[in-house]
């Protein structure tokens, strides 16, 4: 099984669907109008047809006759000809009204694009200044403990840049080879074991054997990267989080489950919306989260003809659910 098409333009395919929508919505409003013209015009000659002769009427006086189901056939044709008319009248309506806005989300993206570029470089140069004053003063004084502070700063806008760059390029595409999920899966756990010890949190890897899809594998780690950052940010010491990949049907599924607080603050159904965050461990909108994360991998899952979808939240945990179409070779 194969993802859907699409131009490789999220912008493109976005304005194109609203074009499609607002020429089918002009389409069924004329439809509806033909219609009640139809059944109105209909009813009046029917009615007409009903007395051929007029009352009073001389002998030797010409008249038309007009069959019915010849003017009902008639009718009918005219109808559907006017509907198809209205309706390629709407789709160029709808392609020149629309045409405006993507010439502006192309220069939104593209600024955001440029601003964030041109941000991770004096960034870079920041956090290696911060790091050269580091080592000239003693870790336990005071200057110390600001300047690590100044750098935990500095790594969250850097962390804020780099998802807006991801958010302005898209998802990547390029070859849509067959990829093992499993095995991308294992690598992003095992990518993550060291942060989650700092934090006090079992990190583990279920492998549920080969699961192939055919989508880039640099979105596919991007997309299971997010979904296993946003558990460890709101799963406290002590707690645990599991990676698992099987497979349902005609569908490769990746499950992240953690032992957290749950989904709070927010509606579960919001969740993978652009700037959405739910509240982290200490009451905070998430630890390394910028509301972007999540939305990047709906991105991904869609683009690649799939999923994801909050399975469950609560006290307990929460479990996140990713599917992707099976690649059968």
């Amino acid at each position: 099984m194969t993802p859907t098409p699409s131009s490789g333009d999220p912008d493109r395919d976005t304005l194109r669907r609203a074009s499609l929508k607002v020429a089918l919505r002009i389409s069924a409003g004329v439809a509806v109008l033909v219609l009640v013209l139809m059944a109105a015009a209909t009813v009046f000659l029917m009615n007409k047809l009903a007395h051929p002769v007029p009352p009073g009427a001389t002998a030797g006086e010409a008249y038309t006759y007009l069959d019915s189901k010849d003017l009902i056939e008639g009718m009918i044709l005219a109808g559907l000809a006017g509907i198809l008319l209205a309706g390629g009248v709407g789709w160029v309506s709808a392609r020149s009204a629309i045409r405006p806005l993507g010439e502006a989300l192309a220069r939104q993206r593209r600024f955001v694009q440029d601003a964030s570029h041109e941000l991770r470089t004096p960034l870079a140069i920041l956090d290696a200044r911060i790091q050269l004053a580091q080592r000239q003063v003693d870790p336990a004084s005071d200057p110390a403990q600001a300047l690590a502070r100044i750098r935990e700063d500095t790594a969250t806008l850097t962390g804020i840049v780099n998802e807006l760059l991801l958010t302005a390029t898209g998802p990547l595409r390029g070859d849509a080879g067959p990829v093992d999920v499993a095995g991308i899966a294992g690598s992003v756990t095992e990518s993550l074991q060291d942060l989650a010890g700092r934090q006090g949190v079992r990190l583990a890897f279920s492998d549920g054997g080969p699961t192939l899809v055919r989508m880039d594998p640099g979105s596919l780690r991007r997309a299971v990267l997010a979904l296993a950052d946003n558990a460890l940010a709101h799963t406290p010491a002590g707690g645990s989080i599991t990676v698992g990949t099987s497979i349902e049907g005609s569908r490769v599924v990746v499950l992240v489950t953690d032992t957290g607080t749950g989904i709070t603050g927010v509606d579960p159904e919001r969740i993978f919306d652009r700037f959405v965050r739910a509240p982290g461990l200490d009451g905070s909108s998430g630890k390394r989260s910028f509301g972007i994360g999540l939305a990047l991998v709906r991105d991904i899952a869609s683009t690649a003809g799939g999923t994801v979808e909050v399975v469950r939240t609560g006290p307990e945990g929460t479990a996140m659910r990713l599917a992707l179409p099976h690649a059968r070779l």
